[in-house]
């Protein structure tokens, strides 16, 4: 099928306008064929436009690329998954000394350390950033119990990258350029923002509760040791050229193996299952989200850092890839999920998940399994009952971000099935599921795909 490059800049436009998102790229690729479009302006107060060679944040996808540099350690015999980080990182600690001592690569690539993941620190922007970063990471203590379950972490990636540092003698930075960028010919693609200045960079923007226009994020990017868990910045079609890497067994296009078919293949095979399966998918790879559209495997990841958002999803069995990098606005996974059920149904005749909605079978709700305070690092969620026996959530930014982030307006929880609840804003907008569990005796909520314990 070929490629209709008209009808999807069309689309873009006309889905951005509807969602008001501020900025966007989109790349599609089928077969060997790609199409690019672009809509919007790169910042407000500039008013550049958005073009297919601007460069986006694409957040937390840099993390699968961090899982690449690491597959790429296993395959030349530098490293196995199964055995202690502490071996190479003998200095290395958290608050949990048995963790400490025996948490794997494999459990940081799949998220299943319980390590708290979110901790954001400023540690310079010297070339030492990382290894003063997993030497602050002393403090933390686990979200949940070692192996347990599945919580996203931050930190356990800057930690990935501390370890490709030890084990290449380079920077995270340098080693990324050299094995990645450099064989995929990605000139444009870089993790410093005096590289991004070079190019048509997009800042960020957001939405204030209670307000319409967007406005820029005060800061543009977040701190250097979080590289290799968020910081790469490319154009849209920058991302469809890694995942092509992928999909092409591990192969560049001028056929310099970048990465073996063994590691490629085992990226893609499922290491944890989800407690929320609604929000990104049902099971963790090795470094990859793997989900299920229509009986079809699929597999991606998103990432969202400071006013930006990418998305990115794989359909190994048609050859298809889709990356869309957006600079914020009122809705932009909306334009994701709208642009994304389009384009993989048209394409593909594949049907998009459609997001749980409230039951109205449901049930009375017996508040006292979901009523608390849950807590990890950076975050506070609330759950009250109202006068009405209704639940409501509230979320509050704690750490070092959070005066870049916007307030979160209190949600309502309306009952889903069972223990999955769903978080609704007075202001509108899609349903964001919540799911409640149990968990060697404690309650815990899974919610953006991090597991926070119940405090009190």
């Amino acid at each position: 099928m070929a490629l209709d490059a008209q009808h999807w800049q069309d689309r873009l436009t006309a889905l951005a306008d509807k969602h008001g998102v501020v900025g966007a790229s989109l790349a599609i690729r089928l077969g060997d064929e790609t199409v690019e479009a672009a809509v919007g302006v790169l910042n407000q107060r500039t008013g550049q436009p958005v073009t297919p060679d601007s460069v986006f944040q694409i957040g937390s996808i840099t993390k699968v690329w961090t899982a690449t540099l690491v597959m790429q350690l296993v395959d030349e015999g530098l490293l196995d998954l199964d055995e202690p980080i502490a071996r190479h990182l003998p200095d290395f600690r958290v608050a949990d000394e048995e963790v400490s001592r025996t948490v794997t690569t494999r459990q940081l690539l799949a998220h299943t350390s319980g390590i708290d993941g979110d901790l954001f620190l400023d540690t310079g922007r010297g070339d030492d950033c990382l290894e003063r970063y997993v030497a602050a990471m002393k403090d933390l203590t686990q979200v949940h119990p070692q192996g347990a379950t599945m919580s996203y972490c931050n930190s356990g990636f800057s930690l990935l990258g501390r370890l490709v540092e030890v084990l290449r003698g380079q920077t995270w930075d340098a080693v990324l350029r050299e094995r990645i960028l450099a064989p995929l010919g990605l000139g444009s693609a870089g993790t410093l923002p005096e590289e991004a200045l070079l190019f048509g960079a997009a800042t960020g923007h957001l939405v204030l509760p209670g307000q319409d226009a967007p406005i820029v994020t005060p800061q543009w990017g977040i701190y250097r040791s979080a590289g290799p868990a968020g910081l790469i910045h490319c154009p849209a079609r920058d991302v469809l050229a890694f995942a092509q890497l992928h999909l092409d067994g591990g192969v560049a296009p001028d056929g310099t193996r970048v990465l073996s078919t063994e590691s490629v293949t085992a990226m893609q095979q499922a290491q944890v299952e989800v407690p929320d399966p609604y929000t990104l998918g049902s099971h963790w790879g090795l470094g990859w989200i793997l989900m299920t559209w229509d009986g079809r495997p699929v597999f991606g990841h998103d990432g969202a850092t400071l006013g930006q958002g990418a998305f990115l999803r794989i359909l190994a069995e048609d050859r298809l890839s889709v990356a869309l990098c957006t600079n914020g606005g009122k809705a932009p996974r909306e334009l994701f999920e709208s642009l994304y059920s389009e384009v993989f149904g048209e394409l593909a005749g594949v049907e998009m998940p459609s997001r749980p909605e409230p039951s109205s079978a449901a049930g009375p709700v017996d508040a006292a399994r979901f009523v608390g305070r849950y807590v990890r690092e950076g975050v506070e969620m609330t759950v009250r009952q109202d006068e009405e026996g209704g639940l409501r959530l509230k979320t509050r930014n704690t750490g070092p971000l959070a005066e870049g982030l916007p307030e979160t307006p209190e949600m309502q929880l309306l009952p889903c099935d069972g223990d999955v609840m769903l978080a609704k804003g007075e202001d509108g907008g899609a349903f964001t599921p919540a799911v409640f569990f149990d968990l060697e005796g404690e309650r815990y909520v899974h919610l953006g795909a991090r597991a926070t314990r119940r405090t009190g």
